[in-house]
């Protein structure tokens, strides 16, 4: 496998999901599958770990070279350069009416993707599709709690209860 992509939709704004994203601190609260520390900056190096239902995935180092306009990729490598190298991206579009699409992809290089991906090759892609699902439940139960534009709030008083203004 040297490339592997996953998608999903999402009933839920691009900018939501863009939030849900890049907001690594709050990943234990709903991606039980990557943990991720550091800032989503172009140029930073984050640490990008597996979580507790990751199975058998080792941990990188990326540096991100790309955190705007609804992408956010970094590039990692196992031990030293040209080993084994991936560039993952996450790509968040706007299908309008406060829909998205998400798409999680990596494409591998390096003289050990064969073994690499054929040790780990069936637990990434799995993960890829977990980490897109809870990000979309993610996502869309935000939605939900949002307050929509233009609702009213109307309080009921009993005949009782007086107002001091």
């Amino acid at each position: 496998m040297d490339e592997l992509t996953t998608s999903i939709d999402i009933d839920a704004p691009a900018e939501t999901v863009w939030q849900v994203l890049v907001d690594f601190e709050r990943y234990p609260e709903w991606n039980d599958y990557t943990r991720i520390d550091g800032e989503a900056v172009a140029g930073t190096t984050l640490a990008v770990a597996p979580g507790p239902q990751a199975g058998r995935m080792p941990t990188f180092k990326p540096t991100v070279l790309r955190a705007d306009d609804g992408e956010l990729r970094w590039r990692g490598h196992l031990f030293v350069r040209g080993l084994f190298d991936g560039e993952h991206r996450f790509v968040v579009e706007d299908l309008g009416d406060g829909r998205s699409r998400l798409t999680q992809a990596e494409t591998f290089t390096g003289i050990l993707v064969w073994p690499i991906n054929r040790l780990f090759g069936d637990d990434t892609e799995r993960n890829f599709h977990a980490v897109n699902q809870a990000l979309k439940t993610r996502a869309e139960s935000m939605r939900t709690a949002e307050p929509t534009v233009g609702a009213t709030t109307t309080v009921e008083r009993s005949a009782d209860e007086t107002a001091d203004v």
